[in-house]
């Protein structure tokens, strides 16, 4: 559906130019949204893709190893499309304090949003709701350490910023001038709480993604926390049981589309152009989630049963291999840690689990020798693969 522009320009003076920057206009959309029996159709689809996704949250034996994981994905993904190049090993190298094989700046920026993601959950089941308070928490959280610790974490900006291009002049896309940054969060904040009234929660995180963007009150980290307000919002208004839905990986395959359908809503705005966009990442995504934790619970048990058949070594074999489950590329030492066992038994369970091709050694060393539990690794790695690694 075709409407006026969604918001406002303003003339504004920056980096010795003038520009006109784009203030958006509150949320709701004006006129409504045209849910035509498509767009229904397709939102439907999302919910019930929803609902599965919370289902086999529920059949997990144990959703936090999961969760541990798929978080730490969607930290590479995500940072991916802000153009780092870590992987997901590269992750779990960084986080046994071993050198991973990229820049480290581009792995302190992964291992930063997985700590603004673990924040902001962890206070949202505290209780807090999810404002602009916590949204500048979060962000402090995420810029916390290595790039942009220098663009003023936790607070939102006081100077213009501009999408695309060198300068203001020829970018693609100038968010609101910064002082009128805290009224634009302020009525996004009104509309998360339903005022002026309630909308659901699927079209709810829609919406406001794309307002949070437009606004992009950060100097940096907008794209990142633009993505994690979606996740945020579902399981603090009860959309998800567990935070299992990440859609980095859907924006990242069509990234071209997406920043054409933001713009496509400010200057037209034709919402339900990027609604049955959204809907379809959700299906998507919700989907190829649930092939993933199934493909995890098949290996998991097929494994399981092979160390089971180790007779007196299993119980000890088992305790190693649950610690490689949580972190699947780990020292000798940081399983020792983990699992409390002689350093002498988890020689041996490594070995034992070696021999049954469950673990595969990455190194020659004697000391400090690093293994892996490939085949996890190889399950959750689908989607963050890098070109020429």
């Amino acid at each position: 559906m075709k409407r006026e522009i969604q918001g406002h320009y303003v003339n504004v003076s920056t980096v010795d130019e003038k520009v006109n920057a784009f203030v958006p206009a509150p949320l709701p959309p004006r006129p409504t949204i045209d849910w035509t029996p498509d767009l229904r159709n397709k939102f439907d689809q999302a919910l019930l893709a929803l609902g599965r996704l919370d289902s086999v949250s529920i059949l997990l034996p144990d959703t936090s190893l999961f969760l541990y994981m798929y978080v730490r994905k969607e930290a590479v993904l995500s940072s991916m499309i802000e153009g780092t190049q870590s992987s997901l090993s590269d992750l779990l190298l960084f986080e046994l304090d071993q050198e991973p094989g990229v820049p480290l700046d581009d792995v302190q920026e992964v291992s930063n949003y997985v700590a603004a993601l673990k924040y902001g959950l962890n206070q949202l089941a505290e209780g807090f709701p999810l404002s602009m308070r916590l949204i500048k928490e979060i962000h402090g959280v995420l810029l916390a350490r290595g790039r942009g610790s220098n663009q003023t974490p936790g607070e939102f900006r006081r100077s213009q910023n501009w999408i695309g291009g060198t300068r203001p002049g020829n970018a693609a896309f100038v968010p609101p001038p910064a002082e009128q940054v805290m009224e634009c969060l302020g009525k996004l904040e009104l509309f998360l709480h339903d005022q002026p009234e309630p909308t659901p929660v699927l079209l709810k995180a829609a919406l406001a993604h794309v307002q949070f963007e437009t606004i992009h009150p950060f100097l940096d980290g907008n794209g990142r926390l633009g993505r994690l307000l979606i996740t945020l919002l579902l399981c603090e208004q009860k959309g998800l049981k567990a935070p299992m839905l990440y859609l980095s990986l859907y924006f990242k395959s069509h990234r071209q589309y997406y920043y054409e359908l933001l713009n496509k809503v400010r200057l037209t705005g034709d919402w339900e152009a990027w609604l049955e966009f959204f809907a379809e990442a959700v299906v998507v995504t919700a989907t190829h989630a649930v092939e993933t934790a199934q493909q995890l619970l098949d290996l998991l048990s097929k494994d399981r049963v092979k160390v089971l058949g180790l007779g007196r070594a299993a119980a000890s074999t088992l305790q190693v291999y649950r610690a490689l489950m949580e972190h699947p590329i780990a020292t000798a030492g940081y399983l020792v840690g983990k699992t409390g066992i002689t350093p002498a038994t988890v020689n041996k369970c490594l070995g034992h689990l070696e021999r049954l091709g469950v673990v595969r050694e990455l190194t020659a060393k004697r000391r400090n020798r690093l293994f892996s539990y490939t085949s996890y690794i190889d399950i959750m790695n689908r989607g963050t693969e890098l070109p020429g690694r």
